[in-house]
């Protein structure tokens, strides 16, 4: 038996490490040891990005805010490569501009591209609500209801992160009675400059008690049966966004693109330190 496995070695073709299979690359200890390392650096980058990102949609950092990539990798106990990866996501997806000589900005939100933004989302939400009208259970309607006292709840208390994820499960909720849930993910994707300027609007007087009255005008009609006019009130509830963009754009110009020089860093308003939060 032993010689037969001697035999066996002597065969391998030369300069062939013993144990391996000729034609496949060699299974080494530090062959092993990067994969852990690179799936750890995938997993902080996903993680850095997504924190950045709600903080952007979120408007808890402002648009012309520095961001430091020493402070966001030592709040997170990383180095700077999976903190430079995720910015570099965040610029593909517009929401931060990188100058290699004056560093990191939050994206000022693009107005331009708001009118299609809004096209976009409300072709796919009416074709939802379209068919959540026809689809819907009695379980699924008082389910709506429910999502519109919350709503309700979170305005009583002044809580306008919470009316806001309230609102985006009521919309979210519509998607998956329609049963395409799909829709839903697929109007995130182009939301989210649209998203920044509805965190500006949300403290305009009488705003969100207006929303609340569309939320609850669209579920009467799905109630009723009735996709047409559930279709016409998610148009004017969506289209809604836009009639206040030029006072808001007017009460926060240096938020909006055209508004100030493209290098936030050039302003006597907005220049990178190292004092600032990241």
């Amino acid at each position: 038996m032993a010689s037969t496995s001697r035999s066996a070695l002597d065969a391998q073709p030369p300069g062939t490490a013993p144990g391996t299979v000729p034609g496949k690359a060699p299974k080494t200890v530090l062959g092993t040891a990067k994969e852990p390392r690179l799936s750890a650096r995938a997993t902080a980058t996903a993680e850095i990005y997504r924190s950045l990102r709600g903080d952007i949609v979120a408007m808890r950092r402002k648009p012309g805010e520095p961001i430091v990539e020493k402070h966001v990798a030592e709040s997170f106990g990383v180095s700077r490569t999976p903190v430079r990866e995720a910015l570099l996501r965040l610029a593909d997806d517009g929401l931060v501009e990188i100058f290699p000589q004056s560093g990191t900005f939050v994206a000022r939100i693009p107005v331009d591209a708001l009118p299609e933004a809004v096209v976009i989302r409300t072709s796919l939400e009416c074709t939802a609500v379209r068919y959540a009208a026809v689809r819907a259970a009695r379980s699924q309607i008082a389910a709506l209801r429910a999502n519109i006292l919350l709503q309700q709840e979170t305005m009583a208390a002044g809580d306008l992160d919470g009316f806001h994820e309230a609102d985006e499960a009521f919309h979210s909720l519509i998607s998956e009675i329609a049963g395409f849930p799909g829709l839903w993910n697929m109007a995130q994707q182009v939301k989210m400059q649209v998203d920044r300027y509805r965190r500006l609007t949300l403290p305009e007087p009488g705003r969100i008690p207006h929303v609340l009255a569309e939320h609850g005008g669209i579920v009467d009609a799905i109630a009723a049966r009735d996709p047409a006019e559930a279709e016409r009130l998610m148009t004017i509830h969506l289209g809604a966004l836009l009639e206040s963009v030029p006072n808001t754009q007017g009460a926060n110009p240096f938020f909006f693109s055209g508004a100030q020089p493209e290098d936030p860093s050039k302003t006597p308003s907005r220049t990178k330190t190292e004092s600032t939060p990241s």
